[in-house]
């Protein structure tokens, strides 16, 4: 059974990747990411974040997704545009996956068996759930999609894996 890390992806350009090679050994925030969610503003908050606790070793990765209310219906490259427009999106992202249901990514059948500070664990309820993995590939904690990416919780489990 491959580990979190050897992962296989798709980035959103289409180019093959693993988990690993996209975290380049990084702290991961991992979002499945929606362009017509009431949650997408979080888009500027993610990639806030990565701005800001990128040089210590972290990096969000988005995941778009169009599982929930149909709320990510564009191709590779609108999304791209979107993100990239709207939001300055410089954060890494995949291609669009399935989260839950047959055909889900493999990526997604790891992380929903963390549980979040409620005891929740299972399908990803919505947009916008975050899932923090440490540099090793350990999920070790998750944040429902209501919880904005600069809410103490999260940003205190980032800081709290990253060196000094």
């Amino acid at each position: 059974m491959a580990t979190l890390l050897e992962t296989r992806l798709t980035t959103l350009a289409g180019e093959p990747t693993t988990f690993g090679e996209l975290t380049q050994g990084a702290v991961a925030l991992v979002v499945n990411v929606a362009s017509k969610c009431g949650h997408t503003y979080q888009y500027e908050y993610l990639e806030a974040l990565h701005r800001a606790l990128g040089p210590r070793g972290f990096t969000v990765i988005g995941v778009p997704c169009n599982q929930f209310g149909a709320e990510e219906p564009g191709t590779a490259a609108q999304i791209q545009q979107f993100c990239s427009r709207t939001y300055g999106v410089t954060f890494p992202m995949t291609e669009k996956v399935k989260v839950h249901g047959k055909g889900r990514s493999p990526l997604y059948a790891t992380l929903e068996n963390a549980r979040d500070a409620s005891g929740y664990s299972g399908k990803v309820r919505w947009n916008f759930e975050k899932f923090l993995v440490a540099p090793d590939g350990r999920v070790v904690a998750r944040f429902d999609p209501e919880t904005p990416p600069d809410a103490p919780e999260v940003v205190d489990a980032i800081e709290a894996l990253l060196p000094g």
